[in-house]
């Protein structure tokens, strides 16, 4: 295994309308679930589980998926991402997705909660063809604190890098640094606690959807901040600040479902387990 302390790579394929692993393997501290089939359209679900429970200093995790023509599948988290302090070395995780023509992969994963002293590194590559179809969310959550400072947390840092046809259509990188910027302020987090990211590139996307997408955002009712926007690329983006985890959650799951309606693939009732 090397330097990885979890390491997960799964292939899939569609045979006869129905999305089966290829290949899987996993070792050390990174595993993936039996595939789940939430119904009869053939799109598989997978939850990605992490059995010691936490990212701890120095770790290293690297996952790799790849998506044959005409696949369907949902990949998850069995529960959130937990960084606990790191006072040697940041946690890294790395992931690269492959799209071939056709297929179709959402990545959902639960929320990343960053506890004191954390500090954490994520990098997403996702290679696309034409034809193909990601969503992709995350929420960002600091964790509690014994000051009971709301960011307490060294470094959280994500960048996406997505590619169709061979070139970059999207980079999306945050940083945020409460140490080296007082991110409670303007251009940050302005107030809130919690931002949640949602990502949808796809050739189905128009500006029907942004509207009905905006519609519905904006009718929340909780005190957020959002941003929605087109990409480079055929896709939006969705930005969300508020002030807990539920209040993305329902919102990003609002919006998956109108997604979802719109490029007309099924969506599971629910992903989570409790």
């Amino acid at each position: 295994m090397g330097d990885w302390t979890g390491e997960l790579s799964l292939d899939l394929e569609n045979r006869n309308g129905k999305t089966v692993a290829g290949n899987v393997f996993f070792q050390g501290a990174f595993k993936v679930m039996r595939p789940i089939y939430h119904d009869d359209s053939g799109q598989v679900c997978y939850y990605l589980l992490n059995p010691g429970g936490g990212y701890l200093d120095g770790d290293r995790y690297r996952m790799k998926i790849s998506a044959g023509e005409d696949s369907k599948v949902t990949l998850t988290t069995q529960s959130a991402t937990k960084v606990y302090k790191t006072p040697k070395d940041h946690v890294y995780q790395e992931s690269e997705i492959l799209l071939k023509k056709g297929s179709y992969l959402e990545y959902l994963p639960d929320p990343l909660i960053a506890y004191e002293n954390a500090h954490y590194k994520q990098k997403n590559v996702v290679r696309m063809e034409s034809g193909s179809t990601f969503l992709y969310t995350d929420i960002l959550t600091p964790g509690w604190s014994p000051s009971g400072e709301k960011f307490s947390y060294d470094t959280i840092q994500l960048k996406t890098e997505i590619y169709l046809d061979g070139k970059l259509g999207v980079f999306d990188h945050i940083k945020l640094s409460p140490e080296d910027n007082s991110v409670e302020g303007l251009g940050f987090m302005e107030g809130f606690t919690h931002l949640g990211s949602l990502m949808a590139v796809s050739e189905e996307t128009d500006n029907q959807l942004l509207d009905e997408l905006y519609d519905k955002i904006y009718s929340e009712q909780a005190n957020i901040k959002f941003g929605l926007s087109k990409l480079a690329i055929p896709g939006l983006s969705i930005r969300v600040l508020a002030n807990s985890t539920q209040i993305i959650e329902r919102i990003f799951n609002d919006c998956h479902k109108i997604i979802s309606r719109k490029l007309n693939h099924a969506t599971p009732r629910s992903l989570r387990k409790y």
